[in-house]
């Protein structure tokens, strides 16, 4: 008789997992048509029911929760960088702007082409290295943000998200993008439907799904 009854729960859990699939599947179709048409033939059937399975227990909008919090920790770390670097350049541009003033103040008159010459050949050494360590920082800031992009692309990849893979390819790192906004509309979604949407007070409680007569949904 357990035996039985637990066959039974196995059935209607089987059950409410495929009408939670149906459902997120429902919503992508929909959400993609607000997509270029170019990524719209790029989506296909089969890759929005993977990416909708994928979603199904919460887990993945939890992971790109923190992804994008880490992004923006980056973000915000490599921005304070700079802006620290150009107050640096700019605190010894006016030091050196002082020190040649007075410089010439306290020089004889037959003496200041001869100084200034030097204080201009001083100066455009100076603005080379600012140049040097503002493109060292770019390219810094750069490659610091390429890396967060593969590890985000690898870690969706490793969490079964469809189509993230470890690429930089434009074109496949535009499409992935437009997944990732697929998935942001969709947990906004879920967040209007109460905490339970979000895998926190239980599975997801999307609006119900229409199905054609093949069982197919049908995009609200």
């Amino acid at each position: 008789m357990e035996r039985y009854a637990g066959a039974l729960e196995e059935v209607a859990d089987g059950a409410r997992q495929q009408e939670r699939h149906y459902q997120l599947l429902s919503a992508l179709q929909s959400l993609v048509k607000g997509l270029p048409s170019s990524f719209q033939q790029r989506l296909s059937y089969t890759t929005l029911s993977d990416l909708a399975l994928a979603l199904l227990d919460g887990t993945v909008f939890e992971i790109v929760q923190g992804l994008l919090e880490i992004q923006h920790l980056t973000e915000k770390s490599l921005y304070n960088q700079r802006l620290r670097l150009q107050n640096e350049h700019r605190v010894l541009r006016q030091a050196l702007r002082q020190k040649h003033q007075e410089a010439q103040q306290a020089c004889r008159p037959h003496n200041l082409p001869v100084l200034q010459a030097a204080q201009q050949r001083e100066l455009e050494a100076v603005e080379h290295r600012i140049r040097e360590e503002q493109r060292a920082m770019d390219r810094k800031i750069v490659l610091e943000l390429d890396r967060k992009v593969a590890d985000q692309q690898s870690t969706l990849e490793k969490a079964g998200v469809a189509g993230f893979y470890v690429t930089t390819n434009p074109q496949e790192l535009m499409l992935q993008m437009n997944l990732l906004e697929l998935i942001g509309k969709l947990q906004q979604r879920g967040c209007r439907a109460g905490k339970a949407a979000l895998g926190l007070g239980g599975p997801w409680q999307l609006p119900a799904a229409q199905y054609d007569q093949e069982g197919s949904p049908v995009p609200p």
